[in-house]
């Protein structure tokens, strides 16, 4: 994920500023890591570059 994406980004449940939280990155992006919603108390899984954004409780198909 690239750091620009947290000036687009938000908590998909209620809109809130998202707080980022890096692992590992490399020069280009963030591979792991996390964003936290201070709002909701989630925090949504950064993995391989990817930020899964899909609400808890949601099932995946």
């Amino acid at each position: 994920m690239r750091r620009s994406l947290m000036d687009i980004l938000c908590c998909p449940v209620c809109k809130g500023e998202l707080t980022l939280t890096i692992e590992n990155e490399d020069e280009k992006e963030i591979l792991e890591g996390g964003l936290l919603c201070p709002a909701c108390s989630v925090t949504y899984p950064i993995h391989e570059g990817i930020p899964n954004l899909l609400p808890r409780g949601h099932p995946t198909k």
